[in-house]
């Protein structure tokens, strides 16, 4: 019974650790979109901007969906800022610095989820 016990829990730690794996990768793959999303809305490229944070988004969602504890939470909120800058890119040029803003605010939370 004991080894059955050990075998087990091996296994949830293996996995666990896995799964800490892909939610940094797709933590640090958001976080790659999230910098290019804030550069090319620093020149002014909201239909760019919105294509690096919609691709950040859906790489936020993944590791959202795994990580834990802080990391959960920064991911969670670098989610919401994702989602006002996509918001505020598709709405034009006049709206580029705050869909910039919230990309910054995304890539902030994204480097504390990181740590």
């Amino acid at each position: 019974m004991n080894k059955i016990a050990l075998f087990g829990t091996g296994l949830l730690l293996l996995f666990g650790a896995a799964s800490a794996i892909v939610a940094e990768e797709h933590a640090a793959a958001a976080l790659e979109h999230a910098n290019q999303a804030v550069i090319h809305g620093e020149a002014g490229h909201a239909s760019v901007l919105v294509e690096h944070a919609t691709e950040a988004l859906k790489h936020a969602h993944a590791a959202a969906n795994i990580a834990k504890g802080e990391a959960k939470t920064h991911v969670d909120a670098s989610v919401k800022s994702l989602e006002v800058a996509i918001e505020h890119g598709k709405m034009g040029a006049g709206h580029v610095p705050l869909a910039t803003k919230a990309a910054e605010e995304a890539v902030d939370h994204l480097k504390a989820a990181n740590k």
